[in-house]
């Protein structure tokens, strides 16, 4: 068994039982790509058992606190077990659930969703990597589900020294679209009929109360953000009990906002993206769910521009979304996006009706909840307006943050109610 020793004091935030050993804490000791290594103090004392990654910054990823743990394939059984067991503690109403959270599960580098019957996983570690064959093999069985497509297309996978790797390694289709559900007649989906998408990455899942589809080959991360559907749920109930007239969702992606919004009674939503298939897709999430395509107003456009016209031409709106892409993968770029993410949130107060209401995130990993209150905080003094801040948002449960690993909390959200008169 090959070895890592730290540095003198680098061994605390193991201690503490933080999975992530960056390269300048190692004192000497190595192993190969994904190569299972003994951690252990500068004074000799056992850590952990991690997953060595000659390229990273992170240099290794801890597997295990426990010296007794063996690091096999009965581990990884037994760690997925526990994963997929754990979301039976939450309540998703959802066929679309993410199974596996990475360090968040103690599987470093992983993430798997389900998405009615097909898996996706990402392997973005070189611990990962070296297991996949095992880990595969594992959710299979524990799920008792034939299709699982690979998604290993993230940036952090060029970090570890490993190429991208998408495609089915399991249940590849071999004639037609298998899909959990056909689209409706005239829903007008944008892969076309049926027999079009011979790959079979289409699927359509049940959220609350309706329906979404999206491409696990194409869509952003694995396919869709389940992350956000408890946050759709909630702007549906406020749609609802508000009775908003005119609903602005900014970077709206496939429509899953614009979805909620129709559910919850708005009159119109205007859905603005750079992305011209999103777009396409969004309108037949609006078809899919029966809601008459007048109530809408899709824009394939540059959000910041159109915010900045609206205000111009003194166009407001009853309630906001703004759920914008990653701005700041790392705290080195925390500053940049702090300037984009005030810059958005000012426009879009301005542009806010007294009393209405502004959903408002951010996923960057590298803009911490107190600091993306304090940039939200900072646009409503520029824009000269006031908001009560009416709930704090999150990821959905079955994307759980950990007290030993605060990182986990990427997506960070507010609710704010432009106060009257402001």
């Amino acid at each position: 068994m090959k070895i890592i020793r730290l540095k003198e004091g680098k061994e605390r935030s193991l201690l503490r039982r933080h999975p992530w050993i960056f390269d300048g804490a190692i004192a000497k000791g190595g192993g190969d790509a994904g190569e299972t290594v003994r951690v252990e103090s500068h004074a000799g004392q056992f850590l952990g058992w991690a997953a060595f990654s000659p390229s990273s910054k992170i240099r290794a990823r801890v597997w295990s606190f426990d010296e007794s743990q063996r690091i096999d394939a009965s581990f990884f059984v037994a760690r997925i077990d526990q994963a997929i067991k754990a979301r039976d503690l939450f309540d998703i109403q959802s066929d679309g659930r993410r199974l596996v959270h990475g360090e968040s599960d103690g599987l470093p580098g992983l993430v798997v969703d389900r998405y009615a019957d097909t898996l996706v996983a990402q392997f973005s570690s070189c611990g990962t990597e070296r297991w996949k064959s095992v880990i595969v093999e594992a959710l299979l069985a524990q799920t008792g589900l034939t299709r699982l497509y690979e998604r290993s297309d993230a940036s952090v996978r060029s970090l570890e020294g490993l190429p991208e790797a998408t495609g089915w390694l399991s249940g590849a289709p071999t004639l037609v679209a298998s899909r959990t559900t056909l689209p409706p007649e005239g829903a007008n989906f944008p892969w076309g009929g049926p027999a079009e998408n011979c790959s079979g990455t289409e699927i359509i899942i049940t959220e609350h109360d309706w329906k979404l589809s999206l491409d696990v080959a194409q869509g952003h991360k694995t396919g869709f953000y389940l992350d956000q559907r408890d946050s759709r749920q909630r702007f549906a109930a406020y749609t609802r009990r508000r009775q908003f007239e005119r609903v602005l969702n900014c970077y709206c992606y496939t429509g899953g906002f614009t979805v909620a919004a129709l559910a919850g009674g708005a009159k119109h939503v205007t859905s603005i993206d750079s992305s011209g298939p999103a777009l396409d897709r969004a309108k037949a999430n609006v078809a899919l769910n029966g809601f008459d395509a007048s109530r809408t107003t899709m824009l394939d456009a540059d959000v910041n521009a159109m915010l900045r016209q609206y205000q111009k031409e003194g166009r407001t709106f009853d309630a906001i979304v703004l759920d914008p892409p990653k701005f700041a993968p790392t705290v080195t770029h925390a500053e940049r996006a702090a300037r984009a993410y005030k810059d958005i949130n000012r426009l879009a107060l301005a542009i806010l009706e007294p009393g209405g209401v502004l959903f408002t995130y951010s996923c960057s990993g590298g803009i911490s909840a107190d600091l993306f209150h304090k940039i939200v905080a900072s646009a409503g003094t520029d824009a000269g307006v006031d908001a009560f801040i009416s709930e704090r948002m999150g990821g959905a449960p079955d994307h759980p943050m950990t007290v030993a690993f605060p990182e986990g909390e990427y997506l960070k959200g507010l609710v704010l109610v432009k106060k009257p008169g402001a």
